[in-house]
């Protein structure tokens, strides 16, 4: 089944149980390590006018995991095979775990994807070439994407902060989770790998706006 109708469907019966119950829940995705590149580090890392291959599309409308990976190092040290997603963006972005940012020698920054002002660079190789970045390497606040459709369903607003619980064996309740909604925004809490194992949460499962 085509991921578009898999993820419409499983998003109708979440918000149909919700005006079952009175309750709200939302679907949790968990994000590892990815850098989001603009095109003249793509040139850089890959070659001139290189177009990144697309691998397979997310949730979020327009998006896809490209087959390219690359090596970040900081000062203390290297993770290789750091997802590309595209498509390419206006400013570099590479979104890691606090536990990646102690394995590179960095200050964990927590900044919304997109705000890159203030964070810690390092450098970045592909197979053609290197690009030095002199900032852009974050911990990207937990946030929850919505369309305009599923916010309205839910009573929620564009940058309002809501407080989600999770399920099963280590429930955890993450406050100041971001509302993200509008155009090219589709239903999904975006935790990190550490955000993720603390509560044993895996892609898909379900967590409920309390």
């Amino acid at each position: 089944m085509d991921i578009d109708i898999k993820m419409a469907v499983k998003t109708e019966v979440i918000l149909a149980f919700g005006r079952t119950t009175g309750r709200r829940f939302v679907q949790a995705a968990v994000s590892n390590h990815h850098v989001h590149l603009c095109q003249a580090d793509i040139d850089r890392l890959f070659g001139q006018g290189y177009q990144l291959t697309p691998l397979k599309p997310l949730s979020q409308p327009g998006q896809y995991a490209a087959k390219e990976t690359v090596t970040l190092t900081g000062p203390k040290g290297s993770i290789k095979g750091i997802r590309v997603l595209g498509p390419a963006r206006p400013d570099t972005q590479v979104e890691v775990s606090v536990t990646d940012s102690f394995k590179l020698g960095i200050k964990p920054v927590v900044q919304m994807s997109g705000n890159i002002e203030g964070t810690p660079g390092g450098l970045l190789e592909g197979p053609a070439g290197k690009a030095e970045i002199a900032k852009g390497i974050m911990v990207s606040e937990r946030h929850l994407h919505l369309s305009e459709d599923q916010a309205k369903a839910l009573c929620l607003q564009d940058g309002q902060a809501v407080s989600l619980k999770t399920f099963g064996p280590r429930p955890v309740i993450f406050e100041n989770v971001i509302v993200r909604s509008g155009a090219g925004h589709y239903m999904e809490v975006h935790l990190d790998m550490d955000e993720a194992n603390a509560a044993l949460l895996k892609n898909g499962d379900i967590m409920e706006i309390v």
